[in-house]
């Protein structure tokens, strides 16, 4: 199947991702914009404080991922305080590879997790765009409690931004417990994606990118099962992250999120932490990390569903 003649738009008036895409249509998109939880791991692993990792490093880190697994990448995922400006000035991602902006701020304590966060309205959504920026990605924290409307508001204006800016929009909810749930041991992990999908999808963004059910535990047809809840909730293309799936779990998790109706991943940690611990992180990027990048491509385009077959683009395309 070729892609639609004119695929400018989705339902609603979303950007179409195909900028950011693989000629398949289907995406295997890396994800560097991590920012203290990067911090975190390098200094976990150097045995020192965070703070005593310094903001190059980081940079360092994902200028190296750029260049290493950008040329297998359809889209690298950047922030804009350790990477995404030096990524773009150098040059290093080659035409296929698009960049995308991450424009939350979160609320992330020092070596802890993101409890919340925002939109960052300090970035210069034009001069991305004139940078070559093909999409930008907003974090949603998502828990069953008193903030679910400002998080529904929260989504539609970062999807509205993004198509006045004609970029792609990448809205990544992630399910978290609420602390009644945690203590009571009553969070349910894939009951909570679906619900949270329910709710965020409709604001229409060009791809939905959400966590693997069963935290990636089970078999193919096990994780396809629940991934098939996720795709009746959302009509627009959706990927995978790899946030809490381990690296050898994450090709059969994508396999089955594929079978089950996703078009691909977004996915940082199953790919690049292994390079966290080598001496030399660039060797280690091109040649474990690479060959990975390069299997889950397989998969995605054995399996995944081109973007332009997700029913919000059918209804404009049709």
């Amino acid at each position: 199947m070729t892609a639609p003649r004119h695929p400018g738009t989705l339902a609603g008036g979303s950007v179409a991702p195909a900028a950011l895409a693989r000629p398949s249509g289907t995406f295997a998109m890396v994800a560097a914009d991590q920012r203290d939880s990067l911090r975190t791991m390098l200094a976990q692993r150097a045995g020192l404080p965070g703070d005593a990792v310094p903001d190059d490093r980081l940079t360092d880190f994902k200028l190296a991922v750029a260049r290493e697994l950008g040329p297998f990448a359809s889209a690298l995922l950047l922030d804009r305080d350790y990477g995404y400006h030096q990524v773009t000035a150098e040059g290093a991602l080659p035409d296929g590879c698009a960049p995308i902006l991450a424009v939350d701020v979160l609320d992330q304590p020092p070596g802890g997790a993101v409890h919340d966060t925002s939109l960052d309205e300090e970035a210069d959504l034009k001069a991305a765009a004139a940078e070559g920026c093909r999409g930008l990605k907003l974090l949603v924290i998502w828990r069953r409690d008193d903030q679910r409307d400002r998080r529904v508001a929260l989504a539609h204006r970062f999807v509205q931004l993004c198509r006045d800016a004609g970029l792609a929009s990448v809205l990544e909810p992630v399910a978290r417990p609420t602390p009644e749930e945690e203590a009571a041991g009553t969070f349910r992990l894939n009951d909570s994606i679906v619900e949270a999908a329910r709710e965020l999808a409709p604001s229409g963004p060009s791809v939905y990118k959400c966590q693997v059910p069963n935290g990636g535990r089970g078999t193919v047809a096990e994780i396809a099962a629940q991934a098939e809840r996720i795709d009746a909730a959302v009509d627009v293309p959706w990927v995978v992250l790899s946030q809490g799936v381990s690296a050898d779990d994450f090709p059969r998790s994508v396999e089955a999120a594929c079978r089950a109706g996703a078009s691909g991943f977004l996915a940082g940690r199953a790919l690049w932490t292994n390079a966290l611990d080598a001496p030399e992180p660039t060797a280690a990027l091109r040649g474990p990390s690479a060959d990975r990048l390069r299997r889950l491509a397989d998969v995605v385009d054995t399996h995944g569903r081109p973007w332009w077959t997700a029913a919000a683009v059918k209804e404009v395309t049709a």
